[in-house]
């Protein structure tokens, strides 16, 4: 038996935020700014950025501290507050379905559903070499982003945008297009039509380079960032590169140009283990490295 969960009023005034990234932070600004009634945000708990540092809290959390909002880490608590509306923007954990059956949600989602459902939309769209994207305002449902959409903006991903270019684009857009849903009324959401495509969690070995791959695959993997390879036992993170037409070795590197399946990857920025981010040349001189080096395993 399918449960129905409550509608958001047409024009809901009073919201619960529900967010933690950098990424949510322009959505929570644009409704404040907006005059909406914002008397709760809930965001992941404090947690240590690196490995001696003290607890902090997430972009989210700040902000709303700043804009004296109290933050809560207990969904629940969004039960609590007398409020319209939820609005979820990349919090970091499915809301959980008693609360759903209480409070109706809307969420800022970033792809074109129902392409890229799941945890990393922005990456997938990158790696799999889509040239639009886009934001969806659409209804909560317990199932990971089935609901239906309110609202949807589609643009074109520029060549060689970072994945962390390409969030900060879409955070901003929609942020924009939450506030313009809101004002303009929240109602006849379209269900979703169209093939589904799944966004999976992305893992360290998914960032791999294997130098077997066409280099304009291998940007790609390098643009949604995260992306490593080895250098001898060394683990080399690689933040930048360009392609460039040529044929050498898969994995061998001359003058800065790492051989593929296909062309040639140009390294511009690296990261050697332990160390800062660098320009590859720089690296490349420093660490001498001779006409018969190779990377990866």
């Amino acid at each position: 038996m399918n449960v129905v969960l409550p509608a958001p009023p047409e024009h809901p005034s009073s919201l619960v935020y529900f967010g933690s990234p950098q990424a949510a932070v322009p959505a929570l600004l644009a409704l404040v700014e907006a005059g909406f009634n914002v008397p709760l945000v809930v965001s992941m708990p404090d947690r240590r950025r690196g490995r001696r540092a003290a607890p902090s809290p997430t972009p989210v959390k700040k902000m709303a501290l700043d804009l004296d909002i109290p933050v809560s880490d207990q969904v629940s608590d969004a039960l609590s507050a007398e409020v319209d509306c939820g609005v979820v923007v990349a919090y970091g954990q499915l809301i959980a379905h008693e609360v759903l059956l209480k409070l109706p949600m809307i969420n800022v989602h970033f792809s074109l559903l129902p392409r890229w459902r799941g945890a990393a939309p922005v990456e997938h769209a990158i790696l799999a070499g889509d040239q639009t994207t886009g934001v969806c305002i659409m209804g909560l449902e317990p199932e990971l982003d089935t609901g239906p959409v309110y609202r949807r903006r589609e643009i074109p991903i520029k060549a060689e945008a970072t994945v962390s270019e390409l969030t900060e684009e879409l955070a901003v857009l929609g942020a924009k297009e939450l506030v313009a849903a809101i004002q303009q009324g929240l109602r006849d959401p379209v269900p979703q039509e169209g093939a589904v495509t799944v966004a999976t969690k992305i893992y360290r070995s998914d960032r791999e380079l294997d130098w077997e791959l066409p280099a304009a695959q291998l940007s790609r993997i390098v643009r949604a960032g995260g992306a490593w390879t080895t250098n001898s036992s060394s683990s080399l993170k690689v933040h930048r590169v360009a392609v460039v037409e040529g044929n050498s070795e898969p994995g061998k590197l001359v003058n800065g140009l790492v051989g593929t399946g296909k062309d040639l990857l140009q390294l511009l920025v690296v990261q050697p283990e332990g160390k800062p981010a660098l320009d590859a040349a720089d690296w490349i001189n420093g660490a001498r490295l001779g006409d018969e080096t190779r990377l990866g395993t």
